[in-house]
């Protein structure tokens, strides 16, 4: 059987590679045929586990949240309403607000109704601790978050269907990005839960049949892809385990669609082996750019990379290293711009914990129009370093020394090793200190966070939205994400104003401010942040990337001139 849904796939291929070779193919009843390659096989389609980016962006095509994302007609993102078909919102006297969504008439991909119990099960499914889900965080804006996981009783959260059309949400502060980042995430779509159950149910007793036989029993609910109940623009015709997965256009949506009727995902394990399905024309938009692509590109000064929305940083265990002027020596002695340089090809060295590319005042960056947060002169690397080794000596240490040993730990991937190694040497070289690094999964990195089983750590700093507070929220004494052990009543105070902040201009000085605060006590030392790149056939126009990864290849046309 195996074997010949392989023969069909590659024919489907061969008949793909003809048709794209002229852009997006012709035209027909279902539209154009799209071919892209943004990752592998799905590691999981669970919309609360989905970390990849190939699975968020086959999600978003498969599933429709609340709002979502698309380009405008000048070529920017934007973000629209999607289920929605409305939305109010309204300030309590309490300080929370309410959001009411009134859904739209659409229908799952088996003809029963979306309704607005099929958010709640979601959402509940999302914050549940038991759940474990990386992007649980989103919903700690939503009022009876923290009761809700502490009591294990998701009924808490405050989030529910008025009746079959209409859901209430009630957040507790007015978090402006609400709309645009949690409400368009993969990991707050839809999910229906008899649909979720009777999957569940099927992959349990092919587990326990395998099992029976012998076999490791490894279904899931969301395994195959075919058998999904989904909501959005797309329903899956046919999936190849690692080689290909096609779209069609469900016809059970409520919109109408110039794009792509049909997209044909094609996995490759790295980016090189996704760069020559482009090469070959087999594909017509590709994520990642190879290192060496990256490299021709960056050393064009025209170029402009797209930023991650990411921070790579050092974290100081401030439980077991309390003296802020010991993590300040710590940070003053890192040289950022050969840290950079040793990371890989466009990596910038950080002006401050928020990145490039997040939001500021209007369409300015946050990071424009201020000063850097962190001096990366290396002129100034040489008396850095001495003010380092005084600030040792102000707190009761003449040489690192009397330390003893410490650790580093860091995820061994990519170019951390090199990272992990210079940055030993140079605090050995500029203190005296001897840390010795350590690689580790990511796994376990986190594990040492979260239960403060660590002293200096370097993990990469990930948002949940395209916003500033975004980075700053988790650093507040009571969250449970805070695996610094950082306590500091004024920073609360700060994140509290910007929580309630009705004035936009306001709200931004705030988190410049909380964002100082945070790196003037030396809790963490922001390291680097990187440039990415993707490509799309120069004929073709109306794709979309989110500043969180994933794509959208829904309005994807051709050109014209």
């Amino acid at each position: 059987m195996k074997q010949w849904r392989r023969w069909i796939a590659l024919a489907l291929a061969g008949v793909l590679c003809c048709t794209l070779l002229a852009g997006c193919g012709e035209e027909g009843e279902e539209g154009a045929a799209l071919s892209v390659c943004v990752g592998d096989d799905p590691v999981t389609l669970d919309p609360i586990y989905a970390q990849e980016t190939a699975d968020q962006t086959i999600l978003v095509h498969l599933y429709e949240n609340l709002m979502r994302v698309s380009m405008d007609a000048s070529g920017k993102t934007t973000v629209t309403t999607g289920m929605a078909k409305s939305v109010d919102q309204e300030t309590n006297y309490d300080g929370t607000v309410t959001y009411t969504f009134r859904l739209r008439s659409a229908k799952w991909s088996d003809g029963r109704a979306v309704q607005a119990d099929d958010f709640v099960y979601a959402w509940r499914r999302l914050a549940d601790p038991a759940s474990q889900s990386p992007y649980a965080e989103l919903l700690s804006v939503v009022a009876g978050y923290d009761e809700a996981r502490a009591a294990g009783d998701m009924t808490l959260l405050q989030v529910s269907a008025k009746n079959d059309t209409t859901l209430v949400v009630v957040l507790s502060g007015n978090y402006d990005w609400f709309l645009t980042e949690v409400c368009t995430s993969p990991a707050t779509l839809p999910l229906r839960e008899s649909a979720v159950q009777k999957l569940k149910e099927a992959a349990d007793a092919a587990n326990l049949q395998a099992v029976e036989a012998g076999e490791e029993g490894d279904a899931r609910w969301w395994s195959d892809p075919t058998a999904l109940v989904t909501n959005g623009a797309y329903q899956v015709g046919d999936y190849e385990e690692g080689q290909a997965l096609t779209l069609r256009r469900s016809e059970r949506y409520y919109g109408s669609q110039s794009g792509p009727g049909t997209l044909y995902f094609r996995f490759a394990g790295s980016p090189e082996e996704a760069w020559a399905l482009y090469e070959a024309q087999e594909v017509d938009a590709v994520w990642a750019v190879p290192e060496a692509q990256l490299e021709e590109l960056a050393a064009d000064e025209s170029w402009t990379g797209i930023p991650e929305l990411n921070t790579y940083a050092v974290l100081f265990n401030c439980q077991r290293i309390q003296d802020p002027l010991i993590r300040q020596a710590f940070s003053l002695a890192i040289d950022r711009s050969a840290l950079a340089e040793a990371a890989g090809t466009a990596v910038l060295p950080a002006e401050g914990l928020v990145p490039p590319g997040v939001p500021g005042d209007g369409e300015n960056d946050f990071r424009s129009g201020d000063e850097p947060l962190l001096n990366n002169d290396p002129a100034d690397y040489a008396d850095n370093c001495q003010a380092a080794r005084e600030l040792m000596e102000q707190a009761g240490y003449d040489s690192g020394a009397s330390w003893g040993e410490l650790e580093y730990l860091y995820v061994e991937e990519e170019n951390n090793a090199a990272v992990a190694e210079a940055l030993c040497t140079m605090w050995q070289s500029a203190l005296g200190v001897r840390i010795v690094s350590r690689g580790v999964t990511e796994q376990e990195l986190w594990a040492a966070l979260r239960s403060g089983d660590y002293s200096v750590a370097g993990a990469d700093l990930d948002a949940a939205g395209n916003d500033a507070e975004c980075f700053l929220m988790q650093w507040t004494t009571a969250s449970p994400d805070n695996v610094l052990g950082y306590a500091n009543s004024a920073y609360d105070t700060l994140m509290s104003i910007i929580a309630g902040a009705s004035d936009e201009l306001a709200r931004l000085g705030c988190l410049h401010d909380a964002e100082e605060l945070l790196l003037t006590d030396y809790a963490l030392a922001p390291l680097y942040t990187r440039q990415i790149d993707w490509q799309l056939r120069e004929d073709l126009t109306g794709a979309c990337r989110d500043a969180r990864g994933w794509f959208v290849f829904s309005g994807v046309v051709e050109r014209t001139v």
